[in-house]
């Protein structure tokens, strides 16, 4: 996990770049945000009858971080339950089912806190990845949607599974096509804008395993992806921005759609 950091630039446009999670995580840090959250007793949790959050201390300072509201909630949550157990490392099991249901946290006031942090982080955190899950699988119902249109035979990842496949793409055709000139035995679905981190991400724990597997393929970036990723077509690896119409068959030529 990575968040921005103010270093050196001009007062009006100070300058942001990327630091790693653990730049935040210390021990030291994180007891400075224990000990700066315990200032703050459940009678100062409103302040003119407006409720304060942890997201809220992050701002006049109470917890002065440069932090998404979700991290910072992970690694105080995580402080405490090093606090209760002893300083054993807290169980990951233990620390994303609180995060997702802050009230089973034993602490009902830093339970207030993570739940404001869950709900007002538009980035991180359990909602969030509830979100991105849901619009993950609705873009996937639109791939199986636009290739049945086409009549292509296809598997998803469900039945890849069922067949013993640990790590599959979203779909491989049971009869390849071409696209642009290229071979696409398999079509991976991302429901995300594709930057440069994200997609050298995926190229590393995903496409590079797909291709050394079944060959050459597609990867929809359904929101758009930056323009000079599309260049590994000559190893086997095509990038679209929504499903293409230019797809030419093994025997039919150009694929045309059901009207």
């Amino acid at each position: 996990m990575w968040s921005k950091h103010i270093t050196r630039g001009t007062a009006a446009k100070p300058r942001l770049v990327l630091r790693p999670r653990f730049c935040w995580s210390s021990p030291t840090r994180c007891a400075v945000y224990m000990l700066k959250l315990s200032l703050t007793s459940e009678a100062s949790l409103s302040v003119g009858g407006i409720p304060v959050s942890v997201v809220d201390l992050r701002v006049c300072g109470i917890v002065r971080v440069d932090l998404s509201p979700a991290l910072l909630a992970r690694l105080i949550v995580e402080c405490f339950l090093e606090e209760r157990e002893a300083s054993v490392p807290a169980s990951r099991h233990i620390l994303n089912n609180m995060l997702r249901e802050p009230y089973s946290i034993p602490d009902l006031l830093l339970a207030k806190h993570v739940e404001q942090c869950t709900v007002n982080d538009c980035c991180y955190g359990p909602l969030v990845d509830c979100i991105k899950h849901a619009i993950g699988l609705e873009h996937e119902d639109l791939l199986r949607d636009k290739l049945r249109e086409r009549s292509l035979s296809f598997l998803d990842e469900n039945q890849l599974r069922v067949k013993g496949y640990d790590k599959t793409p979203d779909i491989i055709l049971e009869v390849p096509i071409a696209v642009d000139g290229h071979i696409v035995h398999w079509i991976e679905s991302k429901a995300s804008f594709g930057d440069d981190h994200s997609h050298r991400t995926y190229l590393n724990e995903q496409f590079w395993s797909y291709c050394n597997r079944f060959g050459p393929g597609l990867v929809i970036y359904w929101y758009g992806f930056v323009s000079e990723l599309d260049c590994q077509r000559d190893r086997g690896i095509l990038l679209r921005d929504g499903f293409p119409s230019d797809i030419v068959t093994l025997c039919q030529g150009p694929a045309q759609s059901r009207v």
